[in-house]
């Protein structure tokens, strides 16, 4: 083999080199790129599901007083992730048309999924979930309100989504003649 062809093969075999070495570099990065990548989340909303379109307040108290302030009725959904009678009740309550127009004219929304300080948010004196509250803007609970459960007095299922329409309109209507 002659000088000129070990140059040429030699230029060649460091060229090849190179071109592995940039190539491996870049299949590491790629990999260390993956598994650095987090899963990207939306950020949960105050809605959780129950009507995106909606505005909700962030606590009881901020809801009191835009209550207040507003003239509208509070309505305070009570509910947990882990409990399928509340995720259940969220699909039908997000997909009624007509739940979701009245919430949006007429009230002012909160969803809690910790029981709140307030005792007068269990009227009956239990705690469970789902159960849904009305509260005027004077602060006080419309205990009167109730679903159709003689043992859970403001639970709601799917089944009662008309009987919680016609609880809203109540609502409404009987805040217009009280005050």
């Amino acid at each position: 083999m002659e000088a000129s062809e070990k140059d040429t093969n030699m230029k060649f075999f460091i060229v090849f080199v190179a071109c592995f070495i940039v190539v491996s570099a870049n299949d590491v990065k790629k990999n260390s790129d993956k598994k650095t990548k987090k899963i990207k989340r939306e950020p949960e909303t105050l809605s959780r599901g129950w009507g995106d379109g909606l505005e909700w307040v962030q606590s009881y108290d901020e809801g009191l007083a835009q209550a207040w302030r507003t003239n509208k009725p509070l309505l305070v959904i009570h509910h947990r992730n882990d409990c399928p009678h509340s995720q259940a009740l969220k699909k039908a309550f997000a997909q009624d048309e007509e739940i979701q127009k009245m919430a949006e004219d007429h009230f002012v929304m909160l969803n809690v999924m910790n029981e709140l300080s307030d005792k007068n948010m269990q009227p009956d004196e239990m705690a469970y979930v789902p159960r849904i509250l009305f509260v005027d803007p004077s602060m006080a609970v419309r205990a009167d309100i109730v679903g159709r459960y003689g043992h859970r007095l403001y639970a709601y299922d799917p089944a009662d989504i008309e009987l919680l329409r016609d609880n809203m309109k109540k609502a409404k209507k009987l805040l217009k003649s009280e005050l």
